[in-house]
């Protein structure tokens, strides 16, 4: 199995700039081993099983909590059996019908 789970979380009374929060929660990402993939507006992480994905969000919001009294939290998850490395696969199948991408 395969989740896809793009997501955005950050503390919503902490000023303008989310970035310091931000680097936080991906760096466990990042120390867990998982591909991920940052984008501008949030991060994809792959696992193996649902339960794996929705404890990413859990620890993301354990890393804020003590930060704010009020965190947001936007998740879409994709997931598909008996199939694996789709944050890269996803892409190469599209470049293969049009060319590299910018990435």
């Amino acid at each position: 199995m395969s989740v896809l789970v793009s997501f955005s979380i950050f503390p919503t009374d902490v000023g303008e700039s989310k970035s310091k929060y931000v680097s936080l929660v991906l760096n466990m990402i990042r120390e867990s081993g998982v591909m991920y993939k940052l984008t501008p507006m949030g991060t994809i992480v792959e696992t193996d099983t649902l339960i794996e994905a929705l404890q990413f969000l859990e620890k993301s919001y354990a890393i804020l909590e003590p930060f704010s009294k009020r965190v947001y939290l936007s998740a879409n998850f994709d997931i598909r059996k008996n199939k694996g490395n789709r944050l890269e696969a996803k892409i190469k199948s599209v470049e293969a019908k049009i060319g590299k991408v910018k990435t």
